[in-house]
């Protein structure tokens, strides 16, 4: 029987029944709204609404029914609407009278509110050690990785030489936002909306703050129809997985242009690539380009409850049903490929030679080139010319700037000297560039200090 039977003379339509139900997904969150309902019935109890007989009962048979649903002998069945009619229903049958006094005091609305709110704070809780799990593997290449050199880029070119440490350090502070970004959500959505009622509380003598303390909530919401219609928690959920999604997307966009053959920057591990049914030499990036493809369906649940949310009028409606399968999918595809991601980087390892060669190819140090004649008098735009000569000049011999001979150097300006040699190395354009934030190791040591200081505080 529905939970609102009362009122109608016909039964439900099996179209509308389909179309309307949710337990087909919510009963994803079961030990939400089961964990909700034990805290509600105890604070019943608590004001004198219930008996602590009835209390008793109801405990035992929710504990009863998580137990079996966590062991599988209980399964969910097609005649109810949500979870929280399974639930009910379950629990009357069981226990009998005292089941129905369970939904003293709230509705539907605030329960699944409570339910939604429960459920994003556990997964936060899960994502946020999955970044932190990602976040240790960067770190771990980074302190690997200070003296191997490799070209820094912009518009995907060669710019300037860096250190791998250096290009992983940028990655840790992407993905660092994203876990503070988590916690700043988790910490808005903490308010308890259950007593809230359909949307205008209830005559009952609840005790909310209590309710809200017993479920580890900072207290309860303030406005009962804010709390049965808010899904702003949703929305800046699904916009933090988005943010990881696009991290992780940019990122695993370098592995792949890393791995090709072109490059030889990284080579994958078996275990995180696939061969190809036709081309026996081939190995596929595939994890990197499917965590790269799967940001697509994360942006697309924003949007859809962005677009959801956008004209429901005060208090609940229907729509807002549509925010749990989108929620539920972005979630399991931003932990998947957080989990496959991190996996990936811990095992590929990195072709150091192949990439500080690169660089030199790659002329990454002509400004340093610059600099030099700038050192010694060159005003900084005659230098720029005369660098550009060289360049130009190597290019057309397939050489770099390091292969040239201290006459070529000097057939273009007279001002090189032996010492031009050492102010061109890697190392030497990496190491003087010490300021915060620079790849050069002073700098990256301290960096790397506050970085592990920043996991152990997590």
């Amino acid at each position: 029987m529905k939970l609102w039977g009362g009122r109608f003379t016909k039964e439900e339509n099996q179209l509308v029944h389909n179309f309307n139900e949710s337990l087909s997904f919510d009963q994803r969150f079961y030990r939400q709204d089961i964990k909700g309902s034990m805290a509600h019935v105890t604070m019943l109890a608590k004001q004198g609404i219930v008996t602590e007989e009835d209390k008793e009962a109801i405990l035992e048979g929710l504990e009863g029914i998580l137990k079996d649903l966590d062991e599988g002998t209980l399964v969910f069945t097609r005649e109810h609407e949500d979870i929280h009619s399974f639930v009910e229903a379950v629990l009357t049958q069981r226990i009998g009278e005292a089941g129905k006094r369970l939904h003293t005091g709230r509705s539907r609305n605030d329960q699944v509110a409570l339910d939604m709110k429960l459920y994003c704070r556990d997964e936060i809780d899960q994502i946020q050690g999955l970044v932190k799990g990602l976040l240790e593997e960067i770190l771990k290449i980074m302190e690997e990785n200070l003296d191997t050199y490799m070209p820094g880029f912009t518009h995907l070119q060669k710019a300037q030489p860096v250190t791998l440490a250096h290009h992983m350090g940028a990655y840790f502070e992407m993905f660092w936002r994203d876990y503070q970004r988590l916690g700043d959500t988790r910490k808005r959505l903490n308010y308890c909306p259950l007593g809230s009622g359909a949307l205008a509380g209830t005559t009952y003598p609840l005790d909310r703050e209590y309710t809200a303390d017993l479920l580890g909530f900072s207290g309860p919401t303030l406005n009962s129809m804010d709390s049965v219609s808010d899904r702003d928690y949703v929305i800046e959920l699904l916009g933090a997985l988005s943010t990881i999604a696009m991290h992780l997307s940019r990122f695993a966009e370098e592995v792949i242009i890393w791995n090709s053959n072109e490059y030889r920057f990284v080579e994958l591990d078996d275990a995180y690539s696939t061969g190809s049914s036709i081309m026996p030499q081939k190995k596929n990036p595939d994890i990197a380009e499917l965590v790269r493809a799967k940001t697509g369906r994360v942006y697309g649940a924003l949007v859809s409850i962005l677009t959801v949310m956008k004209g429901i009028p005060l208090a609940y409606d229907k729509d807002i049903q549509e925010d749990k399968e989108l929620t539920f999918d972005a979630i399991d595809t931003v932990k998947g490929s957080l989990s496959l991601f991190t996996g990936m980087i811990s095992t590929m390892t990195f072709n150091k030679q192949v990439m500080e060669e690169s660089a030199k190819k790659g002329f990454t140090n002509a400004t340093d080139a610059a600099d030099y004649l700038v050192n010694h008098g060159v005003p900084f735009r005659d230098a720029h010319g005369i660098v550009g000569q060289l360049v130009l000049y190597c290019i057309e011999r397939s050489m770099a700037l390091d292969d040239l001979s201290l006459e070529e150097f000097q057939a273009v300006s007279p001002v090189f000297d032996n010492d031009i040699y050492e102010a061109i190395s890697m190392k030497t354009c990496v190491e003087r560039r010490t300021t915060v934030g620079a790849p050069g190791q002073e700098a990256m040591r301290k960096v790397i200090l506050a970085c592990r200081e920043r996991i152990k505080e997590m």
